[in-house]
C-alpha cells in the first residue's frame, strides 16, 4: 500500500487545485507533483462552464503530472457550493436469521438501504454517513459488529445535492480526459487533513472558508454530526474592497493578502499604501485602517453567520472549539475575531500533520486543506477495498461449511466446495457506493 499514488482534485471558485500523493510507511504522505491554476467557470463552488472549467483542470492536473513524472488518469474529487444540503435520517434492519451476532454485511445493508430515502426532484445522494447505532433499541458505544440481538438500527446523517450539478463536474472531468475515483464532500475532505482523532472525539467545528462558500463541519464523540454551507466567503471581502477603494479586482485581491487585517485598532491611523494607477492615472493611496475596516465588516458578517450555524446545530461538547481552515483562514487576525464573535477557543487549521517533514512550504497552507485531504481520504478507501478483496478471497478459498453425518461421509464421495464471493461492499464503499456509480455509469 505505501506505494499506491492517489490523485486529489479540488475544484473551487477561486483555484484548481491538484496534488499527486504517495502513502509511506510510517503513514504520512509524501507530495510526488502540485499544480494550481485560476478556476474558469466555477462560481460559488458550482460548475457553471463546463468547457472552461475542463480546461482550467487540465492545466493543474497536467503541471501536477510533470512534477510527479506520472500520468494521472483517475482522480478523488471534492464537491461544495451551497446546493449541499443535509439531513437527518434513521433506519432499521431486522437482523435474519435471528436474534444473530451483527456481521459487517448488515452494517452494509443497513446502509445501502438509506439510498432509497426520498428525496426532493433533482437531487442525488453523496455520502451516507452512520452516526449512532442501536441494538434493539439499545444505543451502542462500541462497534456493532460482534453484538446480539434481533434489530440493528442506526441514525444518519444524508448529504445531498442538485444532480444537474453534480452532472457538470462529472462532465467537466471527463472532458479533462480523467476519470472520477471517488467523490468527497470538502469540509469532510479538510477535515481528514486539520483535524485528528482527538479532535473529533473532543467535538469541533470546522470553518472552511473558501473563495465562494464558507462550508461548516461539526463533530462529536468521533463521528461528523453536521455540515452546512453559507454562500460567502473571501471573493466577498475582495469585492467590498475593490469597490469601496475603486481599485482593480486583482489588486485588492493582494491588498487583502499582503496587507489586509481583520481588527481595525491593531493597525496604525498614519499607515498608507500607495496602489499603481491605471494607465496614466495617478497613485492611489489606500489608508491601511480603512482597509482593515472594509475587511473586518465583511468576515464578522461571515463568523456571525458561521457561529449561528454551529450553535443552530444543537451541538454541546465542543471543546476543540473552532479550527478555521480555507484560504479565507489566512486572513490576520481572523482566528481572533472568530474566538471573540464565538466565545470559543479558535485555531487555525494547517494540513501538515499527515505530511512527511520535507513537504514543499508552500502547501502548508489551510487553502489546501481540502485537496490534501482528498489524498488521505483515497488512500483510507483504497486500503478499505484492499481489505475487502483479501476477505473475498478468503471466502472463495475457505470450505464450506455443513454438518455431514458419519453415514454421509462414507458414502458420499469427496467434493469441492465453493463459497460465492460476497456481494457486499466495503465500509467506505457502502458510504460512497451510489454516488460512485452515478460518477461511473457512461464508463460502464
Amino acid at each position: 500500500m505505501s506505494n499506491e499514488i492517489i490523485v486529489g482534485l479540488d475544484i473551487g471558485t477561486t483555484k484548481i487545485a491538484c496534488f499527486i500523493g504517495q502513502a509511506t510507511e510510517n503513514g504520512k504522505i509524501k507530495i510526488l507533483g502540485f499544480g494550481k491554476t485560476e478556476s474558469i467557470g466555477v462560481e460559488r463552488g458550482v460548475v457553471k462552464n463546463i468547457d472552461d472549467t475542463a480546461e482550467s483542470i487540465k492545466k493543474a492536473v497536467e503541471e501536477a503530472s510533470a512534477k510527479a513524472e506520472y500520468e494521472v488518469t483517475e482522480v478523488y474529487v471534492g464537491i461544495a457550493g451551497q446546493h449541499i444540503r443535509s439531513t437527518q435520517s434513521r433506519g432499521s434492519l431486522v437482523l435474519k436469521p435471528g436474534p444473530k451476532i451483527t456481521e459487517e454485511k448488515d452494517i452494509e445493508e443497513l446502509i445501502q438501504n438509506q439510498y432509497n430515502t426520498l428525496l426532493d426532484p433533482g437531487e442525488t445522494i453523496i455520502h451516507v454517513l452512520p452516526q449512532t447505532f442501536f441494538i434493539d433499541g439499545e444505543e451502542l458505544t462500541v462497534n456493532p459488529v460482534g453484538v446480539y440481538g434481533n434489530t440493528l438500527e442506526a441514525n444518519f446523517l444524508i448529504v445531498t445535492g442538485k444532480t444537474n450539478n453534480l452532472w457538470h463536474i462529472k462532465e467537466s472531468v471527463k472532458r479533462a480526459n480523467l476519470k472520477i475515483k471517488g467523490v468527497v464532500l470538502e469540509p469532510i475532505a479538510s477535515a481528514e487533513s486539520v483535524l485528528d482523532d482527538r479532535d473529533k472525539e473532543a467535538g469541533v467545528a470546522l470553518v472552511d472558508i473558501g473563495g465562494g462558500t464558507t462550508d461548516i463541519a461539526i463533530f462529536e464523540e468521533g463521528v461528523i454530526r453536521y455540515t452546512s454551507v453559507i454562500p460567502m466567503a473571501g471573493n466577498l471581502i475582495t469585492t467590498d474592497v475593490e469597490s469601496t477603494c475603486n481599485i482593480m479586482r486583482k489588486q485588492a485581491e493582494q491588498l487583502k493578502i499582503k496587507f489586509g487585517s481583520c481588527l481595525p485598532e491593531m493597525v496604525k491611523q498614519d499607515d498608507i499604501i500607495s496602489i499603481p494607477g491605471y494607465r496614466n492615472q495617478a497613485a492611489r493611496e489606500i489608508s491601511m485602517k480603512m482597509l482593515a475596516q472594509i475587511i473586518n465588516a465583511r468576515t464578522q458578517m461571515i463568523l456571525e453567520m458561521a457561529t449561528s450555524e454551529i450553535s443552530s446545530a444543537g451541538c454541546t461538547k465542543l471543546r476543540g472549539g473552532i479550527v478555521l481552515t480555507g484560504g479565507g483562514a489566512k486572513l490576520t487576525y481572523i482566528d481572533k475575531l472568530a474566538a471573540f464573535i464565538s466565545a470559543t477557543d479558535t485555531r487555525i487549521g494547517l494540513p501538515d500533520e499527515h505530511l512527511v517533514d520535507d513537504s514543499p512550504e508552500e502547501i502548508i497552507h489551510p487553502m489546501y486543506a481540502t485537496g490534501i485531504g482528498l489524498l488521505l481520504y483515497g488512500i483510507k478507501d483504497k486500503r478499505s477495498q484492499i481489505e475487502k478483496e483479501e476477505v473475498k478471497i478468503k471466502e472463495e478459498v475457505k470450505p464450506e461449511e455443513k454438518e455431514i453425518t458419519t453415514s454421509e461421509s462414507e458414502t458420499q464421495p469427496e467434493q469441492e466446495s465453493v463459497t460465492k464471493p460476497s456481494k457486499g461492499k466495503g465500509f467506505v464503499d457502502a458510504v460512497t457506493g451510489f454516488f460512485k456509480d452515478f460518477f461511473t455509469e457512461d464508463e460502464k
